[in-house]
Order: C-alpha cells, then sequence, then structure tokens
C-alpha cells in the first residue's frame, strides 16, 4: 500500500491537549524580576487562545467552521510510502510520510493560522501582527485573515526576506503586509538597527516587533505561528489522521521522526502517538530533528527565557540558547529560533523523545536524494526529518532488522529553490556547519 488516504469526513472533530497527560508538570509563564509580562497577555492575544494555553482539558471541539475549512483545503492528507527511497538504499526497512507539503500554502502552518484567525474575527479583531521565519506561518496566517476578513501585519526575518522574495510575493498576494525585520516600523526595530544596520534579524526580533504593534493597538491582537501550547494543540490534527492511517496500513512503527524548531509540525504530528508511549501502550522512538546551526534541544540549557529578543513575553521553562541568540543565516528559516516549546522541552526533559542536530548540507544531501527518488523537492526544515530517516533506514540495513520508520513531511521547498542553488553549485558558506 504506497497511499493512505482518509475520507473527508474523518477530518478530526476535536483537538488533542497534551498537557493533561504530560509526564512531568508543565512549569507555568513567570514574569521577569522588573516586568508583568504576564498581566500583557491578554492584551495580546485573544481570549479563546488563552483559555487553551491554559486548558487542562484533554480533547477540544473544533469550531464546525475550522473544520469545515480543514476539509476545503484538503484535510485529512495523504499517507506515503517512499517506496523507491527504500529500493534507492536497498534497505529492508518501511518508510512512511506524512504530506504536509500540499496545502494552499505549502505547509503544516495553516491549520492554527485559520484556527487563530477565526477566534480572533469572533472577538471583533480587526488585525493580526506576527512575525516568520521562512515565510511558511507568514503565508498560512495571510491566507487565514484573508478568508476571516482581517488585516495582517507579518514582520519576516530579514535574511529569509532577502533569501526567499517570493514567499512575500505569496503573503501579498494574500494581502498580507510584509516587513523585513528589524524595521523601522517600530521601537525594536529602530534600536537594533541604528546598533547594527546590517542586522540580519532573528525569530526573536521579528516576535518582539509584532507584539509592540498589538501591545499599542487595542484592535490589534498577535498571534504566534509555533512554541505555545495553543500552537500544538491546533496542529493535532495531522498526528491523529496519521494514527488512523497507520491502523490501516497495520503498521506499528519503531522509529517518528519530525523536525523542529519552535515545536509545532513535531508536537502536532507527534503527540497523539507521545500519548500512546506515556500510556505504555508502545515503545518507538520518537526523534525531533533541529538544525547544528540553532542547537536549542540538543546544545541548549533548560531555564526560564523570553520567548522574544526584548523581553515582552513572559519567560518560558524550555531549552533555549538564549533570547539574544542570533543564528547563522541557514536557508531553514523556519527552525532559526532560540527557544523550544515549554511542552516539548518537558518531553526531552523527562526522556519522552529524543533529540538530534544535524548540518545544513547534509539536509541537502538527503533532500536532493529524496527528490529523485520520491519526486518531491522537500523544504529544507522538512529535510532535518528526512536526513533522519534515511540514517535509520541505513542503520536497518547494517542489521538487517525490518523495521518501520515514520516522518512528517511539513512542507515543500518550491519556495526555497536558492537554497538549492546554493547548495548545488557548493556555495552554502558557513551555515552549512
Amino acid at each position: 500500500m504506497y497511499k493512505i488516504e482518509l475520507p473527508s469526513d474523518e477530518t478530526p472533530k476535536e483537538w488533542y491537549n497534551i498537557n493533561p497527560d504530560l509526564p512531568l508538570e508543565l512549569p507555568m509563564p513567570i514574569d521577569s524580576e522588573d516586568g508583568k509580562q504576564v498581566e500583557s497577555l491578554p492584551i495580546i492575544f485573544t481570549q479563546a487562545v488563552l483559555e487553551q494555553e491554559m486548558s487542562m482539558e484533554r480533547y477540544i471541539k473544533i469550531p464546525k467552521e475550522v473544520r469545515e475549512i480543514y476539509q476545503r483545503i484538503g484535510r485529512p492528507t495523504a499517507l506515503y510510502r517512499a517506496k523507491t527511497l527504500e529500493e534507492k538504499l536497498n534497505t529492508p526497512a518501511k518508510i512512511y510520510f506524512k504530506r504536509e507539503d500540499s496545502s494552499p500554502v505549502g505547509s503544516h502552518k495553516f491549520n492554527s493560522a485559520i484556527a487563530q484567525a477565526y477566534y480572533a474575527k469572533k472577538e471583533g479583531v480587526e488585525r493580526l501582527t506576527t512575525e516568520t521565519g521562512a515565510g511558511q506561518w507568514g503565508s498560512a496566517l495571510a491566507l487565514a485573515c484573508s478568508m476571516m476578513g482581517i488585516e495582517c501585519d507579518v514582520y519576516m526575518v530579514k535574511v529569509s526576506y532577502n533569501q526567499k522574495p517570493f514567499r512575500k510575493t505569496v503573503m501579498e498576494t494574500y494581502k498580507g503586509n510584509i516587513y523585513a525585520s528589524p524595521s523601522d516600523n517600530t521601537e525594536v526595530g529602530r534600536k537594533i538597527l541604528k546598533e547594527t544596520p546590517e542586522h540580519p534579524g532573528s525569530l526573536g526580533i521579528a516576535i518582539s516587533e509584532a507584539i509592540e504593534v498589538a501591545l499599542e493597538d487595542e484592535k490589534t491582537k498577535y498571534s504566534l505561528g509555533s512554541v505555545l501550547n495553543h500552537v500544538m494543540l491546533h496542529q493535532t490534527v495531522i498526528g491523529q489522521e496519521l494514527k488512523k492511517q497507520l491502523e490501516i496500513a497495520e503498521e506499528e512503527p519503531d522509529t517518528y521522526i519530525a523536525c523542529v524548531g519552535g515545536g509545532s509540525n513535531f508536537a502536532g504530528s507527534m503527540y497523539p502517538t507521545i500519548k500512546d508511549k506515556i500510556d505504555g501502550k508502545i515503545d518507538a522512538d520518537i526523534i525531533a530533528v533541529e538544525p547544528s546551526s540553532t542547537p536549542s534541544l540538543t546544545q541548549g540549557k533548560y531555564e526560564y527565557d523570553f520567548g522574544d529578543t526584548m523581553g515582552f513575553t513572559p519567560m518560558l521553562k524550555m531549552f533555549t540558547l538564549g533570547h539574544d541568540f542570533v543564528a547563522p543565516s541557514v536557508h531553514a528559516g523556519g527552525l532559526r529560533y532560540h527557544g523550544m516549546s515549554p511542552q516539548v522541552s518537558v518531553l526531552k526533559q523527562a526522556g519522552i523523545i529524543e533529540a538530534r542536530s544535524v548540518h545544513q548540507e547534509e539536509i541537502f544531501k538527503a533532500a536532493q536524494l529524496f527528490a529523485n527518488t520520491e519526486a518531491i523537492i522537500p523544504a529544507p526544515e522538512s529535510s532535518h526529518a528526512i536526513k533522519i530517516a534515511i540514517d535509520e533506514a541505513r542503520k536497518a540495513k547494517e542489521t538487517g532488522e525490518e523495521k518501520t520508520i515514520v516522518f512528517n513531511l511539513s512542507g515543500h521547498g518550491l519556495l526555497d529553490l536558492q537554497g538549492y542553488a546554493d547548495y548545488l553549485s557548493g556555495n552554502l558558506g558557513t551555515g552549512a556547519k
């Protein structure tokens, strides 16, 4: 069975909330010593997502309107078997991948974007403001806001703004307003540009700019594409579908893999399975893969830190490289975040999941192999998962083990071709390390 699809009416009706099932208590956000950031949360976010952020309900109903939009844009997505890749690797392992690259914006990000835009519209919000790295989240929120009839401002990390001009075109086509971050629109941006005019930007800075705008306008709310609990929640439609599809395929995977930056696609595809592991129903390896240039899970400290550069957010207990960390200008812009989802951090701290890091040159090599066997050009972010899936399949060849490997293909790379051009011409530069 090479392609496993579910009918439209199998689109999940509830999101799965991992909070009540975490093996360790999730540390709550706190204020800094000289701040009152927690008090600002109702100003920054919609009431609905704040309630979901703190909820201990295991399942939260997906609004009918959101579920119908999920179905209209292609949910449930298909699960494929990478048979040609298996044959090329000459491995006894079976490799499956969940296709989130086939959404209108080319990634999983729309799953949360439409939910957040829906709640904002219901609460009378006129504009959502956000950050984006590679542009997948910005594209998703721009489309979601367009569907809901509200404005969308996107602060895009400057290096990605320059590397990926057609991401900007996509967002503008969906009527989004795009600004290279750091920008001269905000006090945060102007301060940084005065000190470092050629600053490449970071997700932490872009978040600070977007939040500053939300704090100054009561009709504007901030929308985040990863890290926080409610974003992880919305993405779990992926993992719920995946479980059903694996049951149809009569597979019990040995290894699950997803790339990880802030945590959204990893959480969305893995949380329903992680619940089974916590409950003792399975004993699979669950691997989060990050870039070696931004190794928060593999080299960061597990401590309280700000989610943004300027300290507008509360302090979150997470694996972090420090909120002032500026990542090298690698092409996987969606993974260039200094911290990690507090929920994902708890799972790593408890030993439920494993984390690995890989170099940029390795992920493009894996991506090219995948493109030449499975015909899909993957996003640089997703290629981190592909690299580890290939590694695991090669290990199976060495041992003769007939294992089953599943990874989440979180997005396509058709708007990341500058990265591929740099790789093919040998010009990845220092970011390859």
